[in-house]
């Protein structure tokens, strides 16, 4: 582990055991070829438990006394929990689609927007039509100012981007182009202090969501982790890759059959419906097919 991940857990601190602390040390006792993950886990609970946190550049304590969660709209049990829980810990949130996740993102973002005047605020999704789709939702939630939001996207000039990365506080954009202008010094990695991560699944192997988390790591010591899927991985090495590469102290799992989910699950109706494929779709799937005859 390398000692800017040690840094910050350590700055970030946390008294309470983290949810993966006994799983991740019995795991380790085991050995193994594959043991490098946990490992990992495992010097994160230690350093969560035995560390204390320093004060926090740019945290301001009057804002800081209190966190805000809105009762405009009806509050759900779980929602407010895994609030909770992500204000103060690297968060891995699994819940199924329609129950929330972008509800619980805006919540944190305002928080962490309040909290740190200066700070800067990520919202990361992996393609522009999804990121377009999020800055209307977190601005419908939790009222963030629009001239204090941006949206970056490649075709953006690089200029324009620094200037947007100089005025502005919270930004919705791509994990390409967050790594680009991270890499290029565009973006002050020291002022975020909030990194959202939709679609987290996807953050196995050299994905750019990874890319994105190590670059922080290595240019800042303190920023939060909200990650979101509603799929995590299809077995638990995938999960735990995920976990690794996000550095997820702790995981707030909700299937439909959870009970305090249970209430806001409504029935699908799935019809399924046939269409046509038309003159001239059915004359390429033709000369297709006899490509396929003369060739194969």
């Amino acid at each position: 582990m390398s000692s800017n991940q040690r840094t910050l857990f350590q700055t970030w601190g946390c008294n309470s055991r983290s949810l993966w602390g006994e799983t991740a040390t019995a795991a380790a006792d085991e050995g193994g070829d594959d043991d490098d993950d946990d490992v990992m886990l495992v010097a994160v609970y230690e350093a969560e438990r035995a560390l204390e946190a320093g004060p926090e550049p740019g945290f301001d304590p009057s804002a800081g006394r209190i966190w805000i969660y809105p009762t405009n709209l009806p509050v759900r049990q779980y929602q407010l929990q895994i609030c909770e829980a992500a204000l103060l810990r690297n968060t891995l949130v699994c819940l199924p689609t329609g129950l929330g996740k972008t509800f619980i993102a805006a919540v944190i973002m305002y928080n962490y927007y309040r909290w740190f005047p200066a700070g800067k605020i990520v919202f990361m999704a992996p393609t522009k039509p999804l990121v377009a789709q999020q800055i209307q939702a977190c601005h419908g939630v939790m009222g963030i100012p629009q001239p204090h939001m941006a949206e970056l996207t490649g075709s953006t000039a690089a200029q324009h981007r620094r200037e947007l990365w100089r005025s502005r506080r919270v930004f919705f954009l791509t994990p390409q182009v967050m790594v680009n202008d991270l890499c290029r010094n565009t973006c002050p990695a020291a002022q975020v202090k909030c990194v959202v991560i939709d679609e987290a699944h996807k953050a196995t192997g050299n994905h750019a969501y990874c890319q994105v988390v190590r670059e922080l790591s290595n240019q800042s010591q303190r920023f939060r982790v909200l990650a979101l899927s509603a799929t995590p991985g299809g077995d638990v090495k995938a999960v735990q890759q995920v976990i690794s590469n996000l550095l997820i102290s702790h995981i707030e799992l909700r299937s439909e059959d959870s009970p305090d989910v249970q209430t806001h699950v409504h029935q699908r109706s799935l019809e399924k419906i046939i269409v046509p494929l038309g003159e001239s779709l059915t004359g390429h799937q033709t000369r297709y097919l006899q490509v396929r005859e003369t060739h194969g």
